[in-house]
């Protein structure tokens, strides 16, 4: 199975990555590396992230108030977004 990230959820990694960059030099490289390693736990157990609606699930990021919401599809998980759990909860509504 392969990943792809929807291109809002790659710019919301890339986002926060900076703004930790910018808040602590190399906390944006160790947000990177928990995304990295939340994405390898997804493609490893797909079916073990919470279903927070429809055929969206959920998994945490460890160490940053962030969750990777995504979709499990026949060929691919699909990375719907990179979530701020501190954001509006619904914004990415319509993803896919």
């Amino acid at each position: 199975m392969r990943l792809s990230f929807h291109r809002l959820a790659e710019q919301e990694f890339n986002d926060a990555a900076a703004y930790y960059e910018r808040e602590s030099p190399g906390l944006g490289a160790a947000f990177a590396l928990e995304v990295e390693h939340c994405a390898a736990d997804v493609l490893t157990y797909p079916e073990a992230g919470a279903v927070v609606r429809g055929r969206i699930r959920r998994r945490l990021v460890r160490r940053f108030p962030y969750a990777l919401l995504y979709l499990v599809k026949p060929d691919e998980i699909r990375i719907v977004a990179v979530m701020n759990l501190k954001r509006r909860p619904h914004y990415w509504l319509g993803r896919s």
